[in-house]
């Protein structure tokens, strides 16, 4: 072999040998770094988890302290904490009917009547007016600088003559409701000696006779069945009983057991009383009868008509509505008067009202 190829194999075997330490060294170096990768990558994700868990730790524990100081508040200033909620919750109701009232207002425009509005609509149309002016002065005081100050302490004192219903709680709504028809039913006499008093100015015959009978059950202590009473209809579309015969007097009576002020326009007022008093009685029919009532609505209807509901099951009140119905849908606006006097052919001596009286 020559010698200049045995240089050349040795020098590669010699190359080889050389390489093997080489290669070994590198494996042992990635090795290496793989574990310190996979333990930096282990103590990351260790820290991030502590940080997650302080982080949660930290919101839980903030989350707890208000409302902790929430309870603080109710407990060391419960007066101011009960007055917010009164305030916040109130304001939003009545802003909420305030919008349906004034859409309302053009529906009726648009429309030009109520036969398309619902019953609940109807009641809120005659509710609102009132409320609006019970509220407006405390609306209009507290826009002044520090006025709230004075203002809502005082409102909240003076609920029932500074606030609306939207600001009572329901004991208070159920307090006010019942002193109110107390009120109204205080001039439940006045409007039947009224009636008794018009008795000799009917001339004789059938009617007259028919007419004595309906005060005389009322003076004995019952009441006279929904036909005895639209048989004396005629009494009331003219001269003793129509609206424009009505004295004086006798219209401020009826006025304000309908608990409405007896200052000026008696006359207009009653007349209007009467539209929306048949008109919610045509929604009720229109939306299924009585029978589609449920309880809050029942007694809310009595008592708008001037029954004190309170004690009495579902069935008597929808009984009692039945029978005001009965009269009520056979009247037109010139039987204004006797829908205005229906509290008193179907409540003057109903028990319920005679426990708030006496």
């Amino acid at each position: 072999m020559p010698i200049h190829r045995i240089v050349t194999f040795s020098s590669m075997f010699l190359q080889c040998n050389r390489a093997k330490p080489v290669m070994k060294i590198n494996i042992h170096q990635l090795n290496t770094c793989r574990f310190l990768t996979a333990e930096r990558s282990k103590h990351t994700k260790t820290l991030k988890t502590e940080k997650e868990k302080l982080r949660v730790f930290v919101v839980q524990r903030y989350i707890d302290y208000v409302k902790n100081y929430t309870k603080v508040l109710e407990v060391r200033f419960p007066t101011a904490v009960r007055m917010y909620r009164v305030f916040s919750v109130g304001i939003k109701d009545f802003l909420k009917d305030l919008k349906t009232y004034i859409s309302l207002r053009f529906k009726i425009t648009r429309d030009q009547g109520f036969s398309k509005m619902s019953r609940q609509e109807i009641e809120l149309y005659e509710k609102m007016p009132s409320d609006m002016w019970r509220i407006a002065p405390v609306l209009i005081l507290s826009a002044i600088p520090f006025g709230n100050y004075v203002i809502f302490p005082l409102a909240f004192l003076k609920p029932k003559s500074l606030l609306c219903s939207h600001f009572w709680s329901i004991q208070q709504r159920l307090d006010f409701s019942t002193q109110d028809l107390t009120d109204r039913l205080k001039h439940n006499r006045p409007v039947f000696r009224a009636l008794q008093a018009k008795l000799d100015s009917i001339p004789e015959g059938d009617l007259k006779r028919r007419w004595q009978k309906v005060v005389a059950l009322l003076g004995s202590g019952v009441h006279p069945m929904p036909e005895d009473v639209l048989a004396c209809q005629e009494l009331f579309t003219k001269e003793p009983y129509h609206l424009n015969g009505l004295t004086y007097h006798h219209m401020g009576e009826l006025l304000q057991m309908h608990g409405l002020k007896k200052r000026v326009f008696r006359l207009n007022k009653l007349k209007y009383r009467a539209f929306l008093l048949l008109e919610m009685d045509r929604a009720i029919i229109r939306e299924g009868g009585v029978d589609m009532l449920n309880m809050e609505t029942l007694r809310y209807a009595c008592h708008i008509r001037g029954l004190n509901g309170s004690h009495l099951s579902n069935n008597d009140m929808r009984d009692w509505l039945q029978k005001w119905l009965q009269i009520s849908q056979q009247l037109d606006k010139n039987s204004y008067s006797l829908i205005l006097h229906c509290p008193i052919f179907l409540a003057y001596n109903h028990p319920q009202n005679w426990v708030l009286i006496y």
